[in-house]
């Protein structure tokens, strides 16, 4: 063993390869995203690395593998696994051979996702075996192990870290790779009793899983990741994750400590464990993020067994309802369970911090695409249906141009649901060219089938910006370093009957305009790929700047809200450090002042 400091996505990445992990898929999105890259980056050739064109796409992929013996993982964040449910739910029925690990990351906050879902519960829905690690350490030590159960039960299991520790950095004890588990796959054997879903073989299988989670219960119960941290006080608190971490740095500073039940098997839940730590408290504080899974099994042991144990927490009112638990909020729960006067903070005085809001990058081209459209369509009954990436910030102003986002490539469909109740709506859906890959394919199909009215712009930035610019279909290179061939958006579109396709550089405004307006009175599906790259893709050209002729209209942070615009002195000036020569605002500008010529 040796020590490394590490991301804890990094110290789940090592955990996999020194697990013998021979294939990995996933989809980025965040917090999941280093995980898969960190396998790509150790990868020797041994492994198998790819991302796949959505989660629902690498569970399959994975599933596979995991039939022919290989040990898999899948990487997601919590909304991904909605997308994957659907295979893995009828998975669980089926079984694996080699091990399998859905590796789904969930967003206490929410800091960079639409919900706060919690997988712990999915894991109870789906009837799932759950690890939830505390630590970049133990998440490095639980996904060796975790790859141990799902053989051993023949199951897919599932991997549930949270933001602060998928993305805290820890000194973290990790193999020689002499230690490595070397995992030779068997191959796939032909049997349809086994491998194909039919009733009778899944209500054969379900009585099994029932059993099997008794039995997971039973073990998890001395499983060393749950345990029992005692005292001589007839207080407890029972906690998990990273809510564990805080609570045990909270309880360090007390000389009078309850005792504590860490959970690290949400599901199924280690009964006998719980059991024994509910027989020497009256009283448990349940501290924990998201749903009350804890909460509420306890409260189930306490009815099975009759014990007249207090159990407080989230639902009752004692932990707040959502968001993260932070230091203090759980050192303020412990203090008030245990009757002691909340801490106050001592801040020195600081500095007010300006507010930042989210905002699309200086030269973004999706900013040069919402502004076209917003103009071509200006005066007109129109609705701008978004998606999830970057340009879901095209929803603040002066933009204004993204009027509904609910999940990855639903606008496409949303704008169509619009127009058949407001045919007299100009429909407009934007989506980024991974989103359409991803998800959003099936929309144009179903518009096309279904004869909608609605223009379909897809923001084609050559890369899947927001989660760190991987590669996707479009891009011509895969995840294991391969060239191959890029999928064509506009190819795809035709071939599913969309017979007007137009592609433009949006950074051309006026031609820009011009293509949206001829385009989108055109009747039927029509279809906009505005083709720039990401400004973090490219060698910034000279940055513009103001000349003397500049009338203070202001009218180019009005218009466009670049955040390479300043003012400064009271006078609008172009932040060189932030432009990257794209050019929209010198388009934008009535008289002209803004060129690379320019003078500061």
């Amino acid at each position: 063993m040796h020590k490394e400091f590490l991301m804890g996505n990094e110290a789940i990445a090592m955990g996999a390869v020194a697990a013998g992990v021979n294939l990995v898929s996933g989809y980025p999105g965040t917090p999941s995203t280093e995980v898969l890259e960190t396998i790509a980056r150790l990868n020797d050739g041994s492994i198998y690395v790819e991302w796949s064109v959505n989660e629902k796409a690498g569970l399959e992929v994975a599933a596979g593998a995991s039939y022919s013996g290989a040990r898999t993982m899948v990487t997601m964040k919590q909304v991904g696994l909605n997308v994957a449910s659907d295979p893995l739910m009828s998975l669980e029925y089926v079984g694996i051979k080699g091990g399998m690990v859905v590796m789904v990351a969930d967003d206490p906050g929410p800091i960079s996702s639409q919900t706060e879902q919690d997988t712990r519960t999915f894991a109870s829905y789906s009837k799932l075996p759950c690890f939830d690690p505390s630590s970049a350490q133990e998440a490095y030590e639980m996904m060796i192990e975790a790859f141990e159960y799902s053989e051993k039960y023949g199951t897919p299991v599932l991997f549930r870290p949270t933001t602060r520790v998928c993305h805290a950095y820890a000194s973290v004890s990790v193999r020689e790779e002499s230690e490595y588990y070397v995992n030779i796959p068997t191959g796939f054997f032909k049997d349809p009793s086994r491998w194909v879903i039919f009733p009778k073989l899944s209500n054969a299988n379900h009585a099994k899983i029932e059993l099997r989670n008794r039995e997971l219960s039973s073990e998890f119960s001395s499983y060393a990741r749950n345990s029992i941290i005692p005292s001589s006080s007839r207080l407890g608190i029972a906690t998990h994750g990273i809510s564990f971490a805080n609570t045990m740095e909270t309880l360090s500073s007390l000389s009078d400590r309850p005792s504590v039940l860490k959970i690290a098997t949400p599901f199924p839940f280690p009964e006998k464990l719980a059991l024994e730590f509910l027989s020497s408290v009256d009283e448990v504080l349940c501290i924990e993020e998201l749903d009350p899974v804890i909460e509420r099994a306890l409260i189930a042991v306490c009815g099975k067994y009759g014990l007249s144990v207090k159990i407080r927490g989230k639902m009752t009112d004692d932990v707040k309802l959502s968001g993260e638990n932070l230091r203090d909020d759980v050192t303020s729960y412990i203090y008030k369970f245990l009757g002691l006067e909340v801490p106050s903070v001592s801040v020195p005085d600081t500095p007010e911090l300006p507010v930042r809001p989210p905002v699309l990058c200086a030269g973004c081209p999706h900013r040069a695409s919402f502004y076209a459209v917003k103009h071509a369509m200006k005066g007109r009954e129109t609705i701008f249906a978004g998606d999830i990436g970057c340009y879901t910030l095209g929803n603040a102003m002066p933009l204004d141009m993204v009027d509904t986002c609910l999940c990855m490539g639903a606008g496409v469909n949303i704008a169509q649901g619009v127009g058949r109740i407001k045919p007299d709506t100009k429909c407009f859906a934007f989506v980024g060219d991974s989103t359409f890959f991803a998800s959003a394919i099936t929309g144009a199909v179903n518009a096309v089938y279904n004869q909608a009215d609605m223009t379909l712009i897809v923001l084609d930035n050559s890369t899947t910006a927001m989660t760190g610019h991987q590669p996707h279909p479009g891009t011509g290179k895969t995840m294991m370093g391969e060239i191959t061939q890029a999928i064509d958006i506009e190819a795809v579109l035709r071939g599913v009957g969309v017979t007007v396709v137009e592609r433009v550089n949006p950074l051309e405004l006026e031609k820009a305009v011009e293509t949206v307006k001829r385009v989108a009175d055109l009747p039927g599906v029509k279809a906009i790929l505005f083709e720039s790259p990401c400004a973090m893709l490219f060698k910034p050209e000279k940055p513009l700047a103001v000349t003397d002729s500049c009338v203070d209209c202001r009218m180019c942070i009005k218009e466009i809200g670049c955040p390479g615009l300043i003012v400064s002195d009271n006078k609008v000036k172009i932040d060189p450090s932030l432009c990257n020569g794209c050019g929209l605002c010198s388009q934008v500008c009535p008289v002209g002042a803004i060129s690379k010529e320019g003078s500061l």
